[in-house]
């Protein structure tokens, strides 16, 4: 079994909205419905769960509904840290999963859905534990230091920025999640982090999208002019 697990629970202070960016409206929609509606017509995933920020848990809920979102399992409230609130979907995801079952985490501010890319990323999890969706890098990559003066060229070709969502077997993530102490989960900045600390190998899939994520103003303003000819068609 493939579960997508939504992980929505930030507040977005830096966005500046006076709402989490994950709920502003585009095209008379918030934005999670979009990823919410596209991993539920996508054969290859089995469940959802969303993990939410506690204020909008029934706003969550009845949006699912509204679209027909048959494959949410659940809606659980996220926690104080990122850590946190992936360690409250997986437990919510243990009262099914098997160990050998596909775990995929996907971030609401990454507001799309690669298809074929989530299907290569479930298969490269089959194969060696792990995987993430990434962006290859097909210009020259510098360094820099502080004070924004370039320092060196990075080889491109070995250097990605990451993407959502990134896998794992159910078993392993679980284990590390629940069994790793408070203070190193709050130190890694992702599950693919906290993974390869771990010694989880992760195959790298390239993106067939554009690896938007959703920071700033100006994230939300390309959004709005794709998501329906490009993101979501």
């Amino acid at each position: 079994m493939n579960t997508v697990l939504l992980m929505m629970g930030g507040s977005g202070t830096r966005f500046g909205a006076d709402i989490p960016k994950q709920y502003v409206k585009v095209e008379g929609r918030p934005i999670f419905s979009y990823i919410l509606e596209g991993y539920n017509k996508l054969p290859c995933v089995d469940r959802i769960i969303i993990v939410s920020h506690t204020d909008w848990i029934d706003y969550v809920q009845k949006v699912a509904n509204e679209i027909g979102a048959g494959k949410l399992y659940k809606v659980v409230c996220g926690g104080d840290t990122r850590s946190e609130s992936v360690k409250n979907g997986l437990k919510a995801a243990a009262e099914y999963a098997e160990d050998d079952d596909v775990m995929l985490i996907h971030d609401a501010t990454h507001p799309y859905v690669d298809e074929k890319g989530t299907e290569e990323v479930i298969e490269g999890v089959k194969e060696y534990g792990g995987a993430t969706l990434a962006q290859f890098n097909y210009d020259t990559v510098y360094r820099m230091d502080d004070d924004h003066i370039l320092t060196n060229i990075e080889p491109r070709f070995n250097i990605v920025a990451g993407a959502s969502p990134e896998a794992f077997t159910f078993g392993k993530i679980y284990d590390i999640y629940m069994n790793s102490p408070k203070e190193e989960l709050e130190q890694m900045t992702s599950a693919g982090a906290i993974a390869l600390a771990h010694g989880i190998k992760m195959k790298v899939v390239r993106a067939n999208v554009l690896n938007l994520k959703i920071t700033y103003q100006d994230d939300m303003e390309l959004f709005t002019k794709l998501v329906k000819n490009y993101f979501f068609k």
